[in-house]
């Protein structure tokens, strides 16, 4: 369990610089291009969840982060979690949690600020605490669906 919390530390601080280079840059709304007609860092305050869902329910969001926060970590503490790549992926979800819930707590929204373009698409802008949760879940899903214990992959 000590490598997950040290590694979802180092996901948390990175998220967190992430958005304090980003606020000591740019204004709210401000762009900038970083490959044209597809990524773009913009600086938005958010306060939903994912695709802005949820907006202006900061309690509930906060709540809910915890109550998630807390059943990872009573998993945790119940379960050995073995493999490189389990290991990876909870400090990926709980790294990236604790980002966004910080940002809620103490500003009252999240900082967002990568915006993806794919021809007409504008995909809803997003941080890198909501890339560590997606890129940790989709690795418990697959390990979870396709791993076998023995399987030299997981481990």
């Amino acid at each position: 369990m000590l490598s997950i919390i040290i590694l979802g530390v180092i996901f948390l601080i990175i998220d967190q610089a992430s958005k304090l280079l980003v606020i000591k840059l740019l204004n709210p709304g401000d762009s900038i291009t970083i490959i044209k007609n597809f990524f773009y860092i913009k600086y938005t305050n958010n306060t939903g969840a994912a695709f802005s869902i949820l907006t202006g329910q900061r309690i509930f969001l906060i709540i809910v982060a915890l109550i998630i926060i807390g059943i990872l970590i009573y998993y945790l503490k119940k379960n050995q979690v073995k493999g490189k790549i389990n290991i990876l992926s909870f400090s990926l979800v709980i790294g990236g949690a604790l980002g966004n819930l910080i940002d809620r707590i103490i500003r009252g929204y999240v900082i967002d600020f990568i915006s993806i373009k794919i021809g007409n698409y504008n995909f809803p802008i997003f941080n890198i605490a909501d890339s560590l949760i997606v890129i940790g879940v989709f690795l418990l899903l697959i390990t979870a669906k396709g791993g076998r214990e023995d399987d030299h992959r997981y481990k």
